[in-house]
């Protein structure tokens, strides 16, 4: 073993043209929950339970796409996923369609260990949320002002792709037909992809994964990406542990989270290898990302995006907080 490490994300794909004060929001953001998860790792607390911590935190904070501050859909309301795995024995909990629980993240941990399931969701999720006494909250604790205002541009528009964290003066589009991004082989005409994440390996060597989201600006109702999807944006098992990001249906063609795991155990490839593999391989035309950490205590961010929100740092006291290449 090689000690602790964690990295987290924010989501991959984003605008060159970012102000610099989001940009910066972001790294601040960012290093916070890194601190947080730090501090968590120094103290003995296992990798399951960083995960957890350093995502409440993310969902907390309107800046990315989770819990407050999720993307909008297509009914102006919002629609959360989450999903959380243990990589010791493949134990798992997922959720979608939630609208009212404060903190996704943590009904799919419960889901995991409080239930015979691995997987609940809309009216069942939200019944076995208040079951287990989680804080609720009204669904407009999740809409923003921001996130309205890009709804109704992307509703007026219909057919500009654009990152909606963007402001409106400088959104310049294109007709859906010529996005250079598509889903299922339909061009999107809103993208949103700021996903958040949390990879752990604690000092034992216990792997951890987790990920959570609003999903896309504009979505149809009853929308699942790949979020809360074991294996395509989450995976942990006792040699790594995954979280990804970006284009949803080309992850979870891809089951691109559980395929890092695969190539290591099945062709022997250490952590960046199976990273840079899955990455150039598996993504056919998709753009995404995703942060890994193995059992060796090794942290790797790979993506073929244009930037990914990202952070990790591990024992020895390394530490980076980035956006771009």
């Amino acid at each position: 073993m090689g000690g602790w490490a964690i990295a987290v994300h924010g989501g991959a794909g984003i605008d060159p043209n970012l102000p610099a004060e989001r940009q910066e929001e972001a790294k601040q953001l960012l290093t916070r929950c890194l601190n947080l998860g730090i501090v968590a790792l120094r103290s003995n607390v296992s990798a399951i339970d960083v995960v957890e911590l350093v995502i409440r935190e993310l969902e907390t904070d309107p800046l990315f796409n989770s819990g407050r501050g999720s993307a909008l859909t297509e009914k102006g309301t919002v629609e959360m996923e989450a999903s959380i795995m243990d990589g010791t024995k493949r134990r798992c909990g997922a959720v979608s369609g939630i609208t009212t629980v404060k903190n996704p993240i943590s009904l799919a941990r419960l889901v995991m260990d409080k239930s015979p399931h691995s997987y609940l969701a809309f009216s069942g999720a939200e019944d076995f949320a208040r079951k287990q006494g989680v804080e609720i909250v009204d669904n407009d604790y999740f809409v923003t002002d921001d996130n309205v205002g890009m709804l109704k541009l992307a509703k007026e528009a219909n057919s500009i792709l654009f990152d909606y964290r963007i402001p409106p003066m400088g959104c310049a589009g294109a007709a859906a037909t010529d996005s250079p991004i598509q889903m299922n082989g339909l061009p999107i005409s809103i993208y949103a992809p700021e996903t958040v994440g949390c990879v752990v390996v604690d000092g034992e060597g216990r792997c951890a994964a987790g990920t959570s989201t609003g999903g896309l600006m504009n979505k149809m109702m009853g929308r699942i990406g790949d979020s809360p999807l074991i294996g395509a944006g989450t995976y942990a098992s006792e040699l790594c542990g995954v979280s990804c990001t970006g284009e949803g249906e080309a992850i979870i063609r891809a089951t691109l989270a559980r395929d890092v795991s695969a190539v290591m155990e099945y062709k022997g490839l250490n952590l960046q290898e199976a990273v840079d593999y899955v990455i150039k391989h598996r993504l056919d035309e998709g753009f995404a990302g995703l942060i890994a950490v193995s059992n060796k205590g090794e942290v790797v961010c790979g993506f073929n995006s244009n930037g990914m929100f990202r952070g990790c740092a591990t024992e020895d006291g390394f530490m980076e907080v980035a956006i771009w290449e």
